[in-house]
């Protein structure tokens, strides 16, 4: 008779990472023109750190003017410097801005989780890789825009007024501004104002790297900032990523304008596991896909499908996954799921439970501890769950999972396809006919196969219908900031 083998819950020491070598100062101006200046207005805002309610610094709240000085500063530039240098030049100052990121990377990535609140994991071995590698990609195309369009005469488009979210703070920037310089262009940027300090310590090594004035201009605030940039009559090039519902707005007001535009917006991405997937592995896939990210990717996998004959093996091992995930400090390195970006971000996630609940789905969330300080909330999912059902529908943008089973290919296909948004999906099947039979029917501009959340720069990223057009990263991401004649 078979030993039942006694489950054991190991209780990890702490594992802080030290923030003694990280310089926060007590005040960020507004970069623009190469220079820190403080803003017209003199009005300032706090960032605060979303694990301890700690204010971490005080953020230049930027106004029209200042978005004004931004935009003539790099028009200035644009026209008696960056578009008269050589693709080789530019190069060399996109490869030197990456190279001083990874000299300081241990710096950005404990800033990066102390103002967004994701694990200091996530931070150091994804997030600020990532965006050193977006700088090193482009610096390398940056004199072979020839080969990138064959036979096309290429031409920069002139101002790029870039806007960034919260949830990846410095990757962001970097996918904007890595491929806007290699094409030509000057930037004027706008972080999101939860999470502005990584931008503005990349103001600083983009000083120092001695990128000629104006090339790049970061402007902090609100809102009415970020609108203040695109409707600048200035701007060639607005490019945003955040929600389709400011997505829509941007769309409605450069209509007629003649500005280009890249639109990544929002998503509700389907993980589709088959019967002869190799369940354990998709089950941390499944787990990385929407829990270790706290669900704050544009991308995650925030539906998954599972074929009946191993829905039950999958749910049973996925909940006692979920059940050993730490939440906590996301500083320390044990840590498994950070905290919520902010408090308006949490009270949304827990209105969207609420109405799962009411609409008659079953919750589970992970018996794992919540911190009584900061913004948290529990890795949960819901079974039972109908295609029309709202949390089947829209984006949370938290750590919330919803599970529908399936028999056949063409029912998954049906059931993933009915969405607003088309951003991401994954499949997971030990059939490579399967993958590709799947890959080729879902509406999705990005399908990862048996893995999820994987980025390369090399690689485009971008959805449609409600998620958004153009693309981001590899060819295509510079092919948005460029005129072809």
């Amino acid at each position: 008779m078979a030993k039942k083998i006694k489950e054991i819950n190991w209780d990890y020491a702490p594992s802080l990472e030290s923030t003694s070598h990280i310089e926060v100062k007590e005040k960020y101006e507004l970069f623009i023109d190469g220079k820190f200046v403080k803003p017209s207005s003199g009005n300032y805002f706090n960032t605060v750190n979303p694990a301890t309610n700690e204010v971490l610094s005080s953020i230049a709240y930027a106004n029209e003017k200042d978005v004004d000085n931004a935009v003539k500063a790099a028009r200035k530039a644009y026209n008696e410097v960056w578009s008269k240098l050589s693709g080789k030049e530019r190069g060399k100052y996109i490869y030197r801005i990456a190279r001083l990121m990874q000299e300081r990377a241990r710096e950005l990535a404990v800033i990066e989780t102390l103002d967004a609140g994701k694990t200091i994991r996530e931070s150091r071995d994804i997030d600020i890789p990532l965006a050193c590698n977006h700088f090193f990609y482009y610096a390398g195309w940056a004199d072979k825009l020839e080969y990138a369009f064959p036979n096309r005469k290429v031409e920069s488009l002139g101002v790029a007024g870039q806007i960034i979210p919260w949830n990846f703070p410095l990757l962001m920037a970097a996918w904007k501004i890595a491929p806007a310089l290699a094409a030509g262009n000057t930037v004027v940027l706008k972080p999101a104002e939860t999470t502005s300090l990584t931008a503005m310590k990349l103001a600083e090594i983009i000083r120092d790297s001695g990128l000629p004035a104006g090339v790049v201009n970061i402007v902090t605030g609100y809102g009415d900032t970020g609108a203040a940039i695109v409707n600048h009559e200035d701007i060639n090039k607005v490019a945003f990523t955040g929600s389709t519902a400011v997505g829509k707005i941007i769309q409605k007001a450069i209509a007629g304008t003649g500005k280009k535009a890249t639109l990544e917006l929002g998503g509700k991405s389907a993980n589709i596991i088959m019967d002869d997937a190799p369940i354990d592995q998709a089950v941390e896939g499944i787990i990385n896909g929407i829990f270790f990210n706290q669900g704050h990717v544009c991308c995650a996998g925030s539906r998954l499908f599972v074929q009946e004959g191993v829905a039950d093996v999958v749910i049973k091992k996925l909940k006692r996954r979920m059940d050993s995930l730490i939440i906590g400090n996301p500083l320390d390195k044990n840590t498994d799921v950070g905290a919520i970006n902010s408090k308006e971000q949490l009270d949304t996630i827990n209105k969207y439970i609420k109405i799962g609940i009411n609409e008659g789905a079953e919750m589970y969330q992970a018996s794992c501890e919540i911190p009584k300080n900061g913004y948290f909330c529990p890795p949960t999912i819901f079974t039972g769950v109908a295609q029309s059902s709202t949390i089947a529908q829209e984006e949370i943008f938290g750590p919330v999972l919803t599970i529908q089973t399936f028999r056949t290919v063409d029912e998954v296909i049906q059931k993933a396809n009915n969405s607003p948004f088309g951003l991401a999906a994954g499949v997971w099947s030990d059939k490579g006919s399967r993958v590709f039979n799947l890959t080729s029917k879902l509406n999705a501009g990005v399908v990862w196969a048996n893995t999820y959340n994987k980025f390369d720069p090399a690689s485009p990223f971008g959805g449609f219908k409600e998620s958004g057009y153009g693309r981001e990263g590899g060819m295509h991401g510079l092919s948005a900031y460029v005129k072809l004649k």
